[in-house]
């Protein structure tokens, strides 16, 4: 009988530690505030050429997908929508993971700056409506491998 719990046990502590991998993953960003968890699967554009780039002349992304900018360390961001096809909702976090700004349904083309404002680590762009039928607001909680020791939602 103590070696099947053992057993279990030890298969439980493993499916823990690779659930939490899986989430932690480069590519997977999960969001969580007043109507639940969201998952998307993302392109990380963590260098200057990367961020410039973003996603201009893409003709379309899937639903579930989505671009997250990640800057080398907190600081105040814009973006604009030049060259950039199909329309965003773009999410600016800070250091923390904690949702500063949402903006939403930004126009393909406009070269407004929007702006995220002060101490933004990383801004995460997914296709315009997402975030409000999702519920992402500001206050929300990101979860990415980007966030340290002081994450409000660790890995």
């Amino acid at each position: 009988m103590r070696r099947a719990a053992l057993s279990l046990l030890v298969t439980l502590a493993w499916a823990s530690a690779a659930s939490a991998l899986e989430v932690c993953r480069e590519t997977a960003v999960h969001l969580r505030g007043p109507s639940g968890v969201a998952r998307f699967s993302v392109e990380v554009a963590d260098s200057d050429a990367e961020r410039a780039q973003g996603l201009m002349f893409r003709e379309k992304m899937a639903r579930g997908a989505g671009m997250l900018f990640i800057y080398p360390r907190p600081q105040a961001v814009s973006f604009w929508m030049r060259n950039t096809l199909i329309p965003l909702d773009m999410i600016f976090v800070d250091s923390t993971g904690l949702v500063k700004r949402v903006h939403e349904n930004a126009v393909p083309g406009d070269e407004t700056p929007i702006s995220g404002g002060e101490g933004i680590l990383v801004v995460l762009e997914i296709n315009a409506g997402l975030a409000q039928a999702l519920g992402i607001v500001p206050g929300s909680q990101m979860r990415h491998a980007v966030f340290g020791l002081d994450a409000l939602w660790p890995c």
